[in-house]
Formats: C-alpha cells, sequence, structure tokens
C-alpha cells in the first residue's frame, strides 16, 4: 500500500522495475489527487506522472481513462520504457473517493446568504 498526500494507492502494474517509490514521492503533485489512476514512466532518466480516471466515470474524456493506457504508452512514451500503474484505494461504502465535507458558506460581511442585506436587495 502506498499512501500519498492522504490518499492509499496500490501498484496494479510494473513494467521493466518501474516502480520507484523515492521518485515517485519527489514527483507526485496535489494535482493528481483527483485521478484513479497514476500511471508513471521513466524517459531519460526522468519520471513522468500522468493521472486516468476509472472507464465507469461519465463526463470526462475518453483520452483520460484508463482504457486508453495503451494508447498513452505507444504515443507518448519511449518505446519498451520502464513504467507503473497505481490505483486509488476507495474508502468502505459505495465505491466512490470520499468527498469533503463543505460547511455552510460564510459571506465577508458576515451574513450566511441573506439577501435583505445585499445593497439593493429587496426593490
Amino acid at each position: 500500500m502506498i499512501v500519498v498526500n492522504g490518499n492509499q494507492y496500490e501498484l496494479v502494474k510494473e513494467f521493466r522495475n518501474g516502480w520507484d517509490p523515492e521518485a515517485f514521492q519527489s514527483r507526485y503533485s496535489e494535482i493528481l489527487d483527483k485521478y484513479d489512476y497514476i500511471v508513471g514512466d521513466w524517459g531519460f532518466g526522468q519520471l513522468r506522472l500522468r493521472g486516468f480516471y476509472d472507464d465507469s466515470r461519465k463526463k470526462v474524456p475518453a483520452d483520460s481513462k484508463i482504457s486508453t493506457l495503451d494508447e498513452y504508452l505507444q504515443e507518448y512514451c519511449n518505446f519498451g520504457c520502464a513504467y507503473f500503474v497505481l490505483r486509488k484505494v476507495r474508502g468502505r461504502g459505495n465505491g466512490k473517493p470520499p468527498r469533503p465535507h463543505a460547511a455552510s458558506p460564510s459571506h465577508a460581511n458576515g451574513t450566511r446568504g441573506k439577501s435583505a442585506e445585499r445593497p439593493g436587495a429587496g426593490r
């Protein structure tokens, strides 16, 4: 189990010893938190990370789904490069990643959306 930025991942594929935990930790960016899979590929001694969504996700570009991994590897990676695939481990329940709990928004003037206190409201 790999834990980074509060997310748990499992290594589901490793090709040509591509997995390097230290390199992964140093290259990881929080922009990758939103993805279901992270692919790391090596080229010229550099690790590149790219996120993919699960195929069951709706409203995401088709080329961002994990089923397009082979095309990504063929088109954007060096031929035969070392790579790995991590899958985000989901919490219990409905299989979806846990969503942050949002509190009621509070406005800068201390109100909670009371339209009567807005300038010009009620005219």
